[in-house]
């Protein structure tokens, strides 16, 4: 799924938060220097320090006080925050005014916060804006393909490398003509245009940037593809995908693009999500460590090895990831499963799953035919196996809620359109998880209820799905 970048005062919601802060010690320290107490006991001024986190929330939004904050030069943001201040302190008398409360309050008070937050908060401004030109923090960076023209290529490459606040890094260049070129710019000639899909397939990208004639088929034929695969592209030409995609005008390295996308999601909405990650990513990782205390020496009994499974992955996006699981299998199950492909129920080989696998630990098929089931099943069938993967949820690799990483066989098995559910963090359930889990076969319906999942996706389906989530686990409704 596409972060899409925010809009409006939203897209500064750093410089709103410090702001807010910034405020709110002005007052505290203020008072403090008129009464030597501490603001927040005295009921009255509580209220006016809501009042003031209003009045400035207010401000920020309605003045859009924060526009352009970035590129501002030194007199001007000054001269803005003067402004928002004055602003802020005027909804303030505002207030005074129609609560007639204003006798009650230390005007000494009220003045120095506002010389405190004048002074302070632009001296935080310009700092944290120097900052952010001289690091990556604010932005999550991202592997962007570039397509272009030979004779557009160093030009629009120059503009999208001298973005120094781009949350992308420009991992290659695809050429629309044949050419013997290397490089352009620094920027390495990957492959040619006409196996440009295969390369975007197989490789870690996370969005594709064309600057290319729209009337070239292979380009065309790269942007279905693109599209299909639910890689995010932006089109600094006027494309329009024949597939269900999202679309909408941004701005990348100073040019105005249309991107298409499978969906997107706000900062907002990536930083709540990424929060309850943290949380559950806690209190799952402490739940892991407990199971193991208790299922660890069995297993080490049954099967001797190591405790935790390691194993690599496919994330989002192409990423490759090690995720970890409590072992329930032999130590050779790796080996074993080639020679078990032909009982595999999922029999175009894109999944592996069988009814009663040997490989797990304790399972036996005693002489009589009767299957025997041990720990390695229980683990299985309660996903007692998975919890070690908050430990990924919480390095940030996992999401709590996503789709299921595949391994390395199985990714390079996938066609344009399977990959479409790999634009998602992986996550410990999902879409297909709480539709059936093993009892589905057909790995296009997986792909279809993973691509469904992402369409729609929205805290909310997150929230459900978490919710039936704890039913099936009780049900054990599934599982293998």
């Amino acid at each position: 799924m596409y972060k899409r970048n925010a809009q409006g005062w939203s897209k500064h919601l750093d410089f709103m938060v410090l702001d807010i802060i910034v405020l709110q010690l002005a007052y505290i320290i203020a008072y403090f220097i008129r009464n030597r107490d501490w603001v927040y006991s005295v009921h009255e001024y509580r209220t006016l320090g809501l009042v003031l986190f209003i009045a400035d929330v207010l401000v920020i939004v309605l003045n859009n006080s924060l526009h352009d904050v970035i590129k501002r030069g030194y007199l001007r943001e000054a001269f803005e925050h003067v402004k928002h201040s004055v602003l802020v302190l005027a909804v303030v008398l505002a207030y005074f005014f129609s609560s007639q409360l204003g006798d009650f309050y230390s005007r000494l008070v009220l003045g120095y916060t506002f010389v405190l937050y004048v002074f302070v908060g632009y001296g935080v401004r310009v700092l944290w804006k120097t900052i952010l030109r001289h690091t990556s923090f604010r932005r999550e960076r991202n592997n962007m393909l570039v397509v272009a023209s030979l004779d557009s290529a160093e030009t629009i490459l120059t503009r999208l490398l001298s973005d120094k606040q781009a949350g992308y890094q420009i991992v290659g260049l695809v050429l629309v003509e044949t050419t013997n070129l290397q490089s352009v710019n620094g920027v390495p000639v990957v492959t040619d245009i006409k196996n440009a899909a295969q390369y975007i397939a197989k490789e870690w990208v996370d969005s594709v940037y064309v600057d290319a004639p729209v009337n070239d088929k292979k380009v065309l034929k790269l942007m279905d593809a693109c599209a299909t695969m639910a890689v995010p592209t932006h089109y600094h030409v006027p494309y329009m995908s024949r597939n269900k995609v999202k679309r909408f005008s941004e701005k990348i390295g100073g040019t105005t693009v249309l991107t298409t996308a499978i969906n997107y999601a706000t900062p907002v909405q990536i930083l709540i999500k990424r929060v309850f990650d943290v949380f559950a990513g806690i209190a799952g990782s402490i739940i892991a460590l407990l199971i193991m205390a208790i299922v660890g020496p069995i297993i080490k009994i049954q099967s001797p090895g190591p405790i935790l499974f390691k194993q690599e992955r496919i994330g989002k996006n192409g990423k490759h990831i090690y995720i970890y699981k409590i072992r329930s299998m032999r130590m050779d199950a790796e080996e074993l499963k080639q020679q078990l492909m032909k009982e595999n129920r999922v029999k175009d080989g894109m999944m592996f799953k069988m009814d009663f696998d040997p490989r797990i630990i304790g399972n036996k098929i005693l002489p009589d035919g009767t299957k025997k089931t041990g720990i390695g099943e229980f683990i299985r069938k309660t996903s007692l196996d998975e919890f070690p993967q908050f430990f990924n949820v919480l390095m940030g690799e996992m999401s709590t809620v996503g789709t299921r990483p595949p391994t390395i066989d199985e990714f390079e098995k996938y066609h344009f359109h399977h990959r479409a559910r790999m634009a998602v963090k992986p996550g410990i359930t999902g879409m297909w998880q709480v539709s059936g889990r093993s009892e589905i076969t057909d790995f296009e319906e997986v792909v279809r209820l993973d691509t469904e999942y992402i369409s729609n996706w929205s805290l909310g389906l997150d929230l459900k799905i978490l919710i039936k989530t704890i039913g099936v686990l009780f049900s054990h409704k599934g599982a293998m």
